[in-house]
């Protein structure tokens, strides 16, 4: 049994390492310590902590479910998958896949839970095909702030599975989750890569290729006149057996070894400026040329996992991750905008990613819609945050919006602004008594 869940005061943080803000954590095994922890209130469920800002901790009690991650069942035919929400998602990559199963939708980063998949409503480099990860949830298990446990699905409790995908964990602790996942037949992806001049070439090949399983760009921010939005475009499909080297079809799913590197100290705040982010893009736009080769899932997929606890790089004071998206009618113009100003300032970036989403997500606090989304770092800096707020004002006049799970200082008027569904999301919270149960630091700071 779980003694005393709100016993230990600890530092608590997301990815980004900014906020920080001191709580109580406590970290179940069995169900049992789970009733105990709901005994608590406010309740905050916390997975492995890859949320970038101020979701996964609250000033009540945080609920670490990492413990409680077991694969529960899962049928060979169909690739239906139950497990608990603190399996990691590299868990489910290193036992599926030599079986021929991949996840349907997948993040930059393999070492999040599936419970944070869900509350986050994830998406990868494939939405504008396959959608986010919700849309391939069959249903899951939820309890309620008094021990109540609810299966919800398109079909049973529809609202609540509505709130709670992409609801960033304000409806309750995900216990289970049910999904597909889908078919493969090698380990290896078809990578192929283009380089745009410009935003306009970039998004142009954005279009042109929509039928890609797998689409994304690394973006040069800092690039103006008429290098804005210069980038390198990588798509990707499935290898079959047959695009294999002679040598490699009869083991289709065999994988190199791991090869991991450390940050081991955080970097000193000067190490990220203008000019060296600028060095760092023309070396990467430069060696990066046009063409096509075979590589394994994770450099694909998951580069940064490469490289232990890089969030380092920005220093102790962390770094926030601005992450919109704009509809389709309003992306090029407000991209040109948003990069403009980025470019203009010369705030260092050098991850900055560009993806092509596809339809909204039913989701009623999912943050994918059709059109374009723009993820930058940033080191967290009274700099930083006066940029945001110009960035901010663009992306409300191009009737975009902020990622949840990436956020860590958007206004609360902005995020009504951007998330029309807000009030059913609220209805639904009323109606399960879960409103003041559940409560992190990012629902203090929106005034959820």
């Amino acid at each position: 049994m779980l003694a005393n869940p709100a016993c230990t005061p600890t530092l608590l943080s997301g990815w980004g390492r900014y906020p920080r803000l001191e709580g109580r954590l406590a970290t179940p095994r069995t169900a049992d310590d789970l009733a105990a922890c709901l005994s608590s209130a406010p309740l905050a469920a916390r997975g492995n902590a890859r949320s970038y800002g101020d979701a996964s901790f609250g000033s009540g009690l945080t609920v670490d479910m990492r413990r409680l991650g077991r694969l529960l069942d899962f049928d060979d035919g169909t690739g239906e998958l139950r497990c608990e929400a603190g399996v990691l998602l590299s868990e489910i990559v290193e036992v599926f896949t030599p079986r021929g199963w991949f996840p349907p939708v997948t993040p930059g980063t393999k070492y999040v839970t599936v419970g944070g998949m869900v509350a986050s409503d994830v998406h990868g480099k494939n939405h504008h095909g396959a959608g986010s990860f919700c849309d391939h949830v069959v249903s899951l298990r939820l309890a309620l702030g008094d021990g109540t446990v609810l299966t919800c699905s398109p079909h049973e409790h529809p609202e609540l599975f509505a709130a709670t995908c992409g609801g960033m964990g304000l409806t309750g602790l995900v216990l289970e989750v049910t999904f597909r996942l889908v078919p493969v037949r090698t380990s290896v992806i078809v990578q192929e890569t283009i380089r745009a001049p410009d935003l306009a070439a970039a998004m142009e090949i954005f279009e042109r290729e929509v039928g890609r399983t797998y689409s994304v760009a690394w973006i040069d921010c800092l690039a103006s006149g008429p290098d804005l939005g210069r980038s390198v475009i990588v798509l990707g499909e499935h290898a079959a057996p047959d695009d294999l080297e002679p040598g490699r079809c009869d083991a289709p799913f065999a994988r190199p070894p791991a090869r991991t590197r450390r940050v081991p100290v955080d970097f000193p705040a000067f190490a990220l400026n203008r000019l060296s982010v600028s060095l760092f893009n023309r070396l990467y736009y430069g060696t990066h040329g046009p063409g096509r080769k075979l590589v394994d899932l994770d450099p694909y997929f998951y580069p940064l996992d490469a490289i232990q606890d890089w969030n380092r790089i920005y220093g102790r004071g962390g770094f926030v991750q601005y992450q919109c998206v704009l509809p389709l009618e309003t992306s090029r113009e407000g991209l040109e905008a948003l990069l403009t100003e980025i470019a203009r300032v010369g705030l260092a970036s050098f991850l900055a990613v560009l993806k092509r989403l596809g339809r909204e997500s039913f989701g009623y606090l999912s943050f994918p819609r059709e059109g374009y989304t723009l993820a930058l770092d940033f080191p967290a800096n009274p700099d930083t945050f006066a940029l945001l707020e110009r960035l901010d004002r663009i992306v409300l006049e191009g009737g975009g919006r902020l990622y949840l799970a990436k956020d860590a200082r958007m206004s609360a008027p902005m995020f009504r602004a951007g998330y029309p569904r807000l009030a059913q999301f609220n209805a639904v919270r009323r109606r399960y008594g879960v409103e003041r149960r559940f409560r992190s630091a990012l629902a203090e700071r929106l005034e959820l």
